[in-house]
């Protein structure tokens, strides 16, 4: 997977190469979807609710251009891979699920990778986690219509926010959001396509 779809690709880090080479992610996915766990595709883990393709992990996970030890907030804790992923590359992880099933079943998983230390949530991933901030990173695994307030505020300074923004059912951009001081510069990095950000008032749809 890692020659052909990433480094294939144009990922280059390989730091995220070698965690993404190491960490199972057959582990991460239903039983049934198994087979398909290292294809470059997303994944149902539920109704509207997928783990995404191992490109856009890994396409992330270079932009925020982590250091071991850098704390890290991920929104969208779906299976858990991605948190695995940022854990095995030092990071020290919080990880925002609205959907408490989706969450334990991640924390188990996680568990049994050895990632137990990971800080695991349940609520809406849109307010962030500001008693943990501010974070080196923010990892955003659903679309928002916009960039949620709450999160650039929760950005250290030169902090680096990851986001796929756009409407619903139609192509997004992933945006990378970087604080400088008082001020936010913002980058498209590509199209994406991703399920919505919901919050607790709505909380049918997850990553």
């Amino acid at each position: 997977m890692v020659t052909r779809q990433l480094a294939g690709r144009g990922i280059a880090d390989p730091r995220v190469l070698a965690a993404m080479g190491e960490l199972p992610r057959e582990r991460f996915v239903p039983r049934e979807w198994a087979d398909r766990a290292y294809a470059d595709s997303p994944l149902p883990l539920g109704p509207d609710q997928t783990i995404s393709q191992p490109y856009i992990v890994a396409l992330m996970l270079e932009a925020a251009a982590l250091h071991a030890g850098d704390r890290v907030l991920e929104i969208g804790t779906g299976s858990g891979y991605q948190a695995a992923l940022l854990a095995q590359l030092g990071a020290e992880t919080y990880s925002v699920e609205l959907d408490p099933v989706l969450a334990a079943r991640a924390a188990e998983t996680l568990r049994q990778a050895g990632c137990g230390d990971v800080h695991l949530r349940v609520g809406d991933g849109r307010a962030g986690w500001p008693e943990a901030a501010p974070f080196a990173a923010i990892l955003v695994t659903a679309a928002a219509a916009s960039v949620p307030p709450a999160l650039t505020d929760q950005l250290a300074d030169g902090g680096r926010l990851l986001i796929p923004v756009g409407p619903v059912d139609e192509v997004q951009s992933l945006l990378l959001v970087e604080r400088d001081g008082h001020r936010l510069r913002e980058r498209r990095l590509l199209p994406v396509r991703f399920v919505p950000l919901r919050g607790e008032e709505n909380p049918g749809s997850r990553a």
